[in-house]
């Protein structure tokens, strides 16, 4: 049978499709930023999938509860569907995640839905804090050089351990081991300074790989962000001034309220971890 072609493609398809216009693999951010244009596009693949995933349910959601059939006319209920998630229990992260996917599908802000999320606030995040189930299935003491190394370098598990190259590690004219040219999220690279304590171990498995890949396989329930907050925490301590200029002070809020950090080691430490924002550490990695 012929498809009637003044019948609108399907909103999943709508979907694919404004996503599809809105993307830049490969074109500088950087360059749109200095433009005031980079909140217009997308430049990861993993934000477009993720887009796209949470962009998806919205839609469909919105076709099975007022029969919407084009993505515009959607667009009335974005700020009913977060309620909706909110009253079910979904955490202030995931809620703005998904209000970011909404509103860039209509390239507008999630203000300008009437999109009201709650704060995020520390005490919320669980991941990577206490025990969990998969912790049972997981042994530290036969992992131990795993641990050792993650805590060592502070990588991330799959798009940066899993592609770690032997070859990739260095050392400068001062002793420093350094692991070059990490590819973190967004294809930003950086250079990653090894703890001292943990030199031996890291030298040790990246002379061993040669060219080859260092870790190709790591369990899903090794805790890599746990790990990755240990080194974070141990540099913030090395780098941190026992005197902060009033300046210079980072001052916590909410639930962590007197807590103060130094600003110039905290952006040393965002600058190793592959983050921008040092608000960022601060709520995830430091104080754990």
């Amino acid at each position: 049978m012929a498809r009637n072609r003044n019948r609108p493609a399907s909103l999943v398809h709508q979907v694919k499709e404004k996503l599809n216009s809105i993307t830049r693999y490969g074109q500088s951010k950087h360059q749109d930023k200095l433009d005031h244009i980079a909140g217009n596009y997308i430049y990861s693949y993993d934000t477009r999938k993720a887009y796209l995933r949470h962009g998806c349910d919205f839609v469909l959601w919105c076709r099975d509860v007022y029969g919407c059939r084009i993505l515009e006319d959607c667009r009335q209920y974005a700020a009913a569907y977060i309620a909706m998630l909110q009253q079910k229990g979904q955490s202030p992260s995931t809620l703005k995640l998904k209000a970011a996917a909404i509103a860039k599908l209509y390239s507008c802000t999630t203000a300008e839905l009437g999109i009201v999320t709650p704060d995020r606030r520390r005490a919320d995040i669980t991941r990577s804090r206490g025990i969990k189930k998969s912790d049972k299935h997981f042994s530290e003491t036969r992992n131990e050089d795993l641990i050792a190394f993650c805590r060592g370098t502070g990588l991330r598990n799959h798009k940066e351990l899993q592609q770690l190259h032997g070859n990739q590690l260095e050392c400068d004219n001062d002793g420093q081991y350094w692991l070059m040219n990490i590819v973190g999220k967004g294809g930003k690279k950086r250079n990653v300074p090894v703890l001292p304590d943990y030199e031996d171990v890291i030298a040790k498995y990246c002379r061993n790989a040669g060219d080859g890949l260092v870790w190709p396989h790591v369990s899903s329930h090794a805790d890599i962000d746990s790990y990755r907050a240990d080194y974070a925490m141990a540099w913030y301590e090395r780098l941190a001034r026992d005197e902060i200029p009033k300046s210079e002070q980072y001052h916590c809020r909410r639930e962590l309220v007197g807590v103060t950090y130094d600003k110039a080691a905290m952006q040393i430490v965002s600058r190793y971890l592959g983050h921008n924002r040092i608000g960022e550490i601060a709520g995830h990695y430091l104080h754990r």
